[in-house]
Parts: C-alpha cells; sequence; structure tokens
C-alpha cells in the first residue's frame, strides 16, 4: 500500500528533497512490476517503443525532453487502467561507436587497423557492455517508467534475425540492388553516407575565377590549338578542376550561345572538353559558365548524364588526388587546392579570387566535408515503399502532432530518392550478402595489407591511425601466391560487383553450386535501416507470437522533428511493407531543447547541459515540468536556471501544501469516500444533495475548480497538449488551492465558532485529485506526498499513486454561482491588498477597510473571518450602499459587484504624505518643464540624432503619467 518510508507531517522534511526521495520511490514502482506491460484481451492497448539511444556514453537533454514526453503518456494511459507497454532500448550505432571507440583507441596509441576487425569489434561490444547499464540507469533517474526486462539491442539476437529476414525480402523483391552511383563519401570515416546523414555548416570559402582557353583542333605537334578566347568559370573547389569533362553554359544566355560545340581546354594538364548547353546552368552565378566535374558534384553529374560526359574520378577514399590527378597525385585535396591555384596563377589562367560564404556539406558524425565520389554501394529503391506509407498519412491512419509536419513529410516522401544502405564500417548489421570464392575468384577485386599479402600473420601498425599499405588483386591471383582463403577472409576488404550475390538470413556453409570458399560481404547496413523495423523487431518479429499480434501497431511514436525522413518515413514504409500494417498511429514531434541563449546544445561549445547533473540539483520533477511546459509540441525550447529554479519552487509549494493538510487532519483519519461518491453522482449541483449544498462557499467554489481542471487537463492529454495539462495544473496547485483555499482554511481552523462543515474532506480530496492530475509530469513527488497522504484519509483503494485513477471530471460537477462569488471575494481582497502595496503599508500591519456589497452582503459578512486575515483588513465594514461609507481621504476600487473602500488616515501622516507629494509635483513639472522647451527648440531639432529626440519624447511622456498619477494620489488627501 505504502512506499518504503511514509512520514506523518511532522516527519516530512520542511522542504521537499529529491535526492532523498527519487530513487527510493523508483525502486518501489519497479520492485512492485508496475512497469510491466501485461496483456488484458479485454481492453486496446496503449504502447510505444523507445527511440533508442546511441550507445555513445551519456544521455543529453534531447532524451529528457524524450522521456519526459513519453512516461507523461505512459502513465497517463496507465491511470486509465489501459494495459501500457513502454519498451525501451539502446542502438548500436554504426558511425559514431565506431567513431567513439576509435577515439578511446587512439588515446592508447592503437587503431583498429591495428586490431583487425574481428578485435576491433570485441573491443566495441566491451564498450556496450561498459555503457549499457549506465545509460539504462540515467532512463530511470529520469523518472522512466519502462518495461526494463524488455530492453533491446539493435544488435541483439531477434533483431539481428529481422534485418537479415528484411533484407532478403527486399533483395528478392528486387527493392535491393547494387550500383555504382554518385555517393556522399566521408574521407575520416570511410564510409558512404546517405544524403539524409549529410549536414550543412556556413563557412567562410572563397570563389575562384579560372581561365579555360578556347582550343580548336591540333598544331604540328599534336598539341591543342588556343584560339587565343577563354571562358571563365567561377568554382569553390579548384581542386575538382582535375575531373572536369566539360564546360556548361545555358543556352538562352547570348554570351555563351557561340560557343555552344566548341571546346576549351583545362590548363596544366591539357585535357580537352567539350562547351555544352544546359538549361540547369544558373546565368546569374559567377560569370554564367560553369566546369561541370560529374565524378564529384550531384549536379554536374546529372549535366554531364544528360550531354554524354565521361566520369573522371580524382580522389582517393582518403580524400588524397589518385592517379588522375596527374602532376598532384598523392597530395590531400586541400593542399592540391593551394598547389592548383597557385600553378594558376603562375600561368595567368586566374583571373580572380573573392570571399565567399559557403554551405559546406559535412559528415553528421565527425563533421568532416565530405566528397561526391562514385562508388559500387547497395541502395533501397524506396519509391515502392513510400506509395503505400504516403497514402497511409493522407487517409489518416498516421496523423502528426504538430499537424504542420505531415505536409513536410509528404513532400519529401513524394519526391524521395534510392537509398544508400551500405556503409563502409566494422560495426553494424554485417549485409547478408556472400561471393563464392570457387566460383567469381577472377571477378572478386581483394585488397590485404602489403605485409599479410607476403606471409605476415598480422599487418604492420598504420600512421596516424591510417591502414598499413594495401596491395590488390583478384582473389585467385591471392591464392595463387599461396595466400589462404583464411587470410584473405580475415585480414582482406574486397569488392564484388561482378560477382554473383548469394543473399541469405542464415550463415551459408556453401554456394548454391557446392563451393564452399565464400566471402561474406564486408560493409555493414546504415544503422537506420534496423532502426527502420524497430516497432516490430523490438517484438519478436520475424517470429508471429501474442506479443506482436496485441501490441503492434504500437500507438505512439515519439521522437525529434530532425528525424522525420532519417527515421520516422522509413519506419512507417517498413512496417507496411513487413507487417502489412502502419507501426503507429501518431507521430509525437518534440523541438529541440536550447540553452538559456538560445544555442543549440553542444558539449565539445561548452553550451551543453547534463541532464543527470540538473537533477542532482533541481529534481528530475523539476526537470521534467520545465521541459514540457517550456514550448509547445514541434517548436524549440529554451532551458535556464530561472525556469528550473521555479520548476523546484512549485515542487516545494507542492510538499508544503500536503504537510500543512496532514497536519490539519492530525492523528483522526478523514473519510471522502462520502465527498467521492456525492461528486461522482452529481451531473450539476443539485438541490437535494445535502453535502454538497452544506458546504461554504469556497468549498463548493474549489470543487467546481478540480473537477473543471479534470476535464480540461482530460481533453488536453487526448490531443496530446502535454504542456498546457501541465501548466493548467501547476496554476491551480499554486494559486487557487495552495494561495486561496489554503489559506482560507486555516482561518477556518482556528475559528472555534464555525458553523460551516469541516474543511478537511474538501482539503484531502482536492490535493488527492491534485497530485494525480499532476503525476503523470512529476511523479516523483506525487507519489511521495500521495502515500503520505494516505495515511491520513480513508474511501480510495489505490495502493499507488502510479495505478491510481487520473481524473477526468467525468460527473460533470459545476457550481457556477459559487465559482462567481468566490472570484468576487478574491478580487476585493487582491484590490484591499493593491491598496496597501500602492501606500506601503507595513505587511504586518492591520488597517479598515470597507466592502460596499450590496446584494451580496450576506455573502461578504459569512466571509468576513478570511477577507480580514487575507486582505489584513480589520476592522472590516460590510455595508450595502456607498452612503454607508466614508468618502472623503479614502482609497477606492470599484469592482464589479462590490468596492473596496480604505481609510487613508492612520496609514500615515496625512500632512506629511501631502507635503512629500507636492514637492515631488514641483519636481515633476519643472523637469516636464525643461524638457518641453528644449523639445520646441528648433536648433536642438535640428541638430541632435533622431534617437536622442525620440528618447526625450519618451521621457516627456513618462513624466506626465507620472504627474497624472501624483495629482489623483494627492487629490486623495484633500
Amino acid at each position: 500500500m505504502t512506499t518504503d518510508k511514509t512520514e506523518t507531517a511532522s516527519q516530512m522534511a520542511k522542504a521537499y528533497e529529491p535526492q532523498t526521495t527519487e530513487q527510493r520511490v523508483y525502486h518501489f514502482w519497479e520492485s512492485r512490476g508496475y512497469f510491466k506491460g501485461v496483456r488484458n484481451p479485454d481492453k486496446k492497448p496503449f504502447s510505444i517503443v523507445m527511440p533508442p539511444p546511441n550507445i555513445t556514453g551519456e544521455l543529453h537533454l534531447g532524451h529528457a525532453m524524450m522521456d519526459t514526453v513519453e512516461d507523461i503518456l505512459i502513465r497517463w494511459h496507465r491511470m486509465q487502467g489501459d494495459p501500457t507497454l513502454w519498451l525501451p532500448g539502446i542502438d548500436h550505432a554504426g558511425i559514431a561507436t565506431q567513431t567513439a571507440v576509435e577515439k578511446m583507441l587512439a588515446k592508447e596509441g592503437i587503431s583498429r587497423h591495428d586490431l583487425g576487425r574481428d578485435e576491433f569489434e570485441q573491443k566495441v561490444w566491451e564498450w556496450v557492455r561498459r555503457f549499457r547499464p549506465i545509460i539504462s540507469d540515467q532512463h530511470r533517474r529520469l523518472g522512466a517508467s519502462a518495461d526494463w526486462a524488455r530492453e533491446t539491442f539493435t544488435l541483439d539476437d531477434g533483431p539481428q534475425s529481422a534485418v537479415r529476414t528484411v533484407f532478403k525480402k527486399m533483395f528478392d523483391d528486387g527493392l535491393i540492388y547494387r550500383g555504382e552511383r554518385l555517393i556522399n563519401w566521408c574521407p575520416r570515416c570511410l564510409s558512404a553516407l546517405s544524403d539524409l546523414e549529410v549536414e550543412h555548416d556556413e563557412a567562410q570559402g572563397s570563389l575562384w575565377y579560372l581561365h579555360y582557353p578556347v582550343v580548336d583542333g591540333t598544331d604540328a605537334n599534336g598539341k591543342p590549338r588556343e584560339t587565343g578566347e577563354s571562358v571563365i568559370v567561377a568554382t569553390t573547389r579548384p581542386e575538382t578542376y582535375l575531373g572536369d569533362t566539360g564546360v556548361a553554359v545555358n543556352p538562352k544566355d547570348d554570351r555563351y550561345k557561340a560557343l555552344i560545340g566548341r571546346s576549351v581546354m583545362l590548363p596544366v594538364i591539357q585535357r580537352v572538353i567539350p562547351v555544352v548547353g544546359d538549361d540547369a546552368v544558373e546565368m546569374e552565378f559567377g560569370t554564367g559558365a560553369v566546369k561541370v566535374t560529374p565524378g564529384h558534384d550531384p549536379t554536374d553529374f546529372e549535366i554531364g548524364q544528360r550531354n554524354g560526359l565521361p566520369i573522371i574520378n580524382i580522389m582517393n577514399e582518403d580524400a588524397s588526388i589518385n592517379e588522375n590527378g596527374g602532376p598532384y597525385a598523392g597530395m590531400d585535396r586541400y593542399d592540391a587546392r593551394a598547389k592548383i591555384v597557385r600553378d594558376l596563377e603562375e600561368l595567368g589562367y586566374l583571373e580572380k579570387m573573392e570571399p565567399y560564404v559557403l554551405q559546406a556539406s559535412v559528415c553528421y558524425r565527425c563533421r568532416t566535408v565530405i566528397e561526391p565520389l562514385m562508388s559500387w554501394q547497395w541502395f533501397v529503391n524506396q519509391r515502392t515503399l513510400a506509395e503505400p506509407a504516403i497514402d497511409a498519412v493522407k487517409d489518416g491512419r498516421v496523423s502528426f502532432v504538430p499537424e504542420r509536419f505531415e505536409r513536410m513529410y509528404l513532400n519529401w516522401m513524394e519526391n524521395i530518392r534510392d537509398w544508400c544502405i551500405s556503409r563502409q564500417l566494422w560495426w553494424g548489421h554485417r549485409i547478408p550478402v556472400w561471393y563464392s570464392a570457387d566460383e567469381d575468384g577472377d571477378r572478386i577485386m581483394v585488397k590485404l595489407p602489403q605485409d599479410v599479402a607476403d606471409g605476415a600473420d598480422k599487418p604492420a601498425t598504420g600512421t596516424e591511425g591510417k591502414p598499413p599499405p594495401t596491395i590488390a588483386a583478384t582473389y585467385n591471383e591471392f591464392r595463387a601466391r599461396g595466400v589462404s582463403h583464411e587470410t584473405i577472409a580475415r585480414h582482406g576488404t574486397w569488392s564484388a560487383h561482378e560477382a554473383t550475390a548469394i543473399c541469405s538470413i542464415e550463415t551459408p556453409t556453401q554456394s548454391p553450386t557446392g563451393g564452399g570458399n565464400l566471402l561474406q560481404e564486408t560493409d555493414v547496413l546504415d544503422t537506420w535501416f534496423s532502426s527502420g523495423l524497430w516497432p516490430f523487431s523490438t517484438l519478436g518479429w520475424p517470429q508471429e507470437n501474442e506479443e506482436l499480434s496485441y501490441w503492434y501497431p504500437t500507438s505512439v511514436m515519439e521522437t525529434g522533428y530532425d528525424i522525420i525522413y532519417l527515421w520516422v518515413a522509413r519506419m512507417i514504409m517498413l512496417g507496411l511493407y513487413c507487417r502489412g500494417e502502419i507501426p503507429f498511429s501518431t507521430v509525437y514531434l518534440h523541438g529541440t531543447v536550447r540553452n538559456a541563449e538560445g544555442k543549440r546544445m553542444s558539449k565539445s561549445l561548452g553550451t551543453g547541459i547534463d541532464p543527470i547533473e540538473t537533477i542532482d540539483k533541481y529534481g528530475a520533477d523539476a526537470l521534467r515540468y520545465t521541459l514540457i511546459t517550456a514550448g509547445a509540441a514541434g517548436n524549440d525550447l529554451k532551458l535556464s536556471d530561472q525556469k528550473l529554479e521555479q520548476g523546484r519552487n512549485f515542487a516545494n509549494k507542492l510538499w508544503n501544501a500536503t504537510r500543512f493538510v496532514i497536519s490539519m487532519i492530525g492523528d483522526a483519519k478523514v473519510d471522502v469516500a462520502p465527498l467521492a461518491v456525492a461528486l461522482a453522482e452529481s451531473k450539476e449541483q443539485r438541490p437535494n444533495s445535502k453535502l454538497l449544498n452544506d458546504l461554504s462557499i469556497e468549498d463548493r467554489w474549489i470543487l467546481s475548480r478540480i473537477e473543471e481542471l479534470s476535464r480540461s487537463a482530460d481533453v488536453l492529454m487526448q490531443k496530446f497538449d502535454l504542456g498546457e495539462a501541465a501548466r493548467q495544473a501547476y496554476d491551480f496547485a499554486y494559486n487557487e488551492f495552495a494561495d486561496w483555499y489554503i489559506e482560507i482554511a486555516k482561518v477556518r481552523a482556528r475559528d472555534e465558532n464555525a458553523s460551516s462543515p469541516s474543511p478537511l474532506p474538501v482539503l484531502a480530496y482536492v490535493l488527492d485529485r491534485t497530485l494525480r492530475l499532476l503525476h503523470p509530469t512529476m511523479p516523483f513527488l506525487t507519489e511521495e506526498l500521495w502515500q503520505n497522504l494516505q495515511r491520513a484519509i480513508t474511501g480510495f483503494d489505490d495502493e499507488a499513486l502510479i495505478v491510481a485513477t487520473f481524473p477526468k471530471g467525468a460527473s460533470g460537477y459545476t457550481d457556477t454561482l459559487a465559482e462567481k462569488q468566490m472570484e468576487l471575494l478574491i478580487d476585493v481582497v487582491r484590490a484591499i491588498r493593491n491598496i496597501r502595496a500602492e501606500k506601503k503599508v507595513e505587511p504586518g500591519k492591520y488597517i479598515e477597510a470597507y466592502v460596499i456589497a450590496g446584494a451580496a452582503s450576506a455573502m461578504f459578512e459569512a466571509a468576513k473571518p478570511y477577507v480580514e486575515m487575507l486582505a489584513r483588513a480589520r476592522p472590516l465594514h460590510i455595508v450595502a450602499t456607498t452612503a454607508d461609507a466614508p468618502r472623503e481621504q479614502v482609497a477606492t476600487a470599484v469592482l464589479e459587484g462590490a468596492t473596496a473602500v480604505v481609510p487613508l488616515a492612520g496609514l500615515f501622516d496625512t500632512a506629511v504624505e501631502r507635503t512629500r507629494l507636492q514637492k515631488q509635483i514641483a519636481d515633476a513639472e519643472a523637469e516636464l518643464g525643461r524638457i518641453e522647451a528644449k523639445l520646441t527648440n528648433e536648433g536642438f531639432r535640428s541638430k541632435a540624432p533622431e534617437k536622442v529626440i525620440a528618447a526625450e519624447e519618451e521621457r516627456l511622456a513618462g513624466l506626465k503619467s507620472r504627474l497624472e498619477g501624483l495629482r489623483v494620489t494627492l487629490a486623495e488627501l484633500a
């Protein structure tokens, strides 16, 4: 029934201490199995698969936001009695993890090439075993109520089987193919990247203008004959001129029409290339003539394809210049750039250079500038997959929150391109394709470290983490030299695009025709391929089972808007392809968490915030509340210490309110069942509901407000407006309940002659409902407080708040009269407080006041004890008409339904105050005269800057307003 440690009010700490509470409460939940997903065939389930964080170390605030949103949804549905499953997991994160482990090894002076593929993989598995429990524990610190017994890793046996099954199915269906295409290549990771894994950083670059001389035939020596003309092209990458196979101009450009069909020569390397016309050329960019490098630029590739231009690759995989670079072969791309520019300048072929801000395409993981390269890779034909995924969104089976992201999704899907899924990594799902060396040995090109090919057992260490020198030959050529199949398989890499691919779910032992020497494809799959199967691979697919059939399709996919294309779209496509069903019905997209200055979080730049350090300082509930209320779904949000302190202060406010309620109850328990029953049976306040009708105005008001809040919260949660639901609960708990109702209850508790019923049942009931409403957002605090409250009340059978019923306000109970009456009472108290503040009355001093209440006089008489206390107004006179209240030397606040009047005599020495005000008025009038004189001076207006004149005019307006207020106040003292 209770946590391991519950306390009476006298035992409760004076302030909430999350550090001593959170882990104990979490153990209470987890040890009692509240997180487990249990099937109930009679009820519709609610399920979420956790977006798997990378196994690269610690969680960041994006994960904290993800956990907060998903945990709120899970806890809300759990409290509604829905069978719930939140299935956690971790992603192997191919490039990111391999990069992290390589950096770790580099500190030890080791590269992955020193270890070889098998030993390197073991090092990565050691990394996984180290960080997997750390990441899970961080989720727990955030309050994630996930079913941890089901935690899945993307390289576990189940997901491995799912990946191979899908690959085989798509291969057989012709949706996966090998091809030579222009792809994005990371020279640091030595791997291909999909278009979506390339990001763009603004960088200061240069635009070089190069002369390409026009040529016509050859001279007597067989060299291109220059005509004396030249075409000037502009480029941000002069090193790529080594791969130019054409110059393109717009056929509508009058400057170049006569050149189309003629030829130009590349300086230094003296390659003759044609001038072609193509509508894709922007006449306004540079000179209107562009160099065409089909092997190193996507747009140039398309121009080349349309105009039949050859493709020349000038770069090695590490971005050094290859043998096609002539005199620059072997140089790093940037060294080659500098040398090429110097050479062209010396030869007179550099027209000019000017600064140019460009968008550099970089690897999304290591931020290295990528190079477009022609390469044989594995691709997925996504157009066939996209059509049903588009229909699923258009017909409403899948909806987006916020809705505006639906258009973004559809725009991308309707223009989708093939997906490069192969990565040249050692960590990940190795592509389940083999080649028969016995049958295709002459068509399999192998690279081996030089010393291994010469008979060494292990390759020598490379330099600066780079692979050792290699030699290339066919498989059969190496075998003829005496290199064993085992040595080739262990130390070699191979390309076999001309060989027959053997695709298999299980690892084959021989080829279909009996050959036994098989080489598996060395590439691994893009991490997003396995992640695309996440909603069903985590539930046992490809095996059909009860868990899969019950929990799939899942209910909500919650993630960041920045991976709609990388992940969300692919899950929808693959879910429909593999299962024939959508993977989820709702996509909830959260924004990016930024720091107080609006900058993106970055540890390397010092702008990051560690969520665990934040929890240690403010508590998990304060962090969760701040994250969910700081911005709406899909919008970026700023996180600051000020906002986190607000969350922590609210936690303390709720803690102290609960301590007070429990202290008021004391040793005798309060039975809230009769009140709960009366409310449940009331569609509105009924005359025959004696229990409700006998309550005081403030009791009926607070009950009406909590029921309305419950109805509002239920609607907001259904609409996924989680932040607004939390904000409304905060406003109610902080203001209406703690600042008004509890303060009124204190007065009633001290009034021995009170005739109204005890406020204790209402206090306990409203506190119970408030804790339930706040539990999904602030679970640790509310569970701790609720468990303590249960010791003081009877009437509820729930054993823990985590499984208690979430209030819906289903009774429809409301008391509009009580709400209107209480609003007037509060307005009067606020009016008197405002007058006190304006007149600078000491906080503890009581003042005389009148309330001209008219028809509401009886109500004010009944409320007089707590109006006096809350307004610090005694004696408080309740009168019916203005004739019964003083009219001279008073401060008055006219309200709708009543008027508050405060005699000024006694608040201060009237004569002294009048003198003080007269002096302030005189000083203000003098200053006003000086400013008016300045502004009417034509010399000042003609010489002073506009900003100075505007500032003086603003001062003048402010002084006039202040003078008006001072004169009104002085008149009140007349």
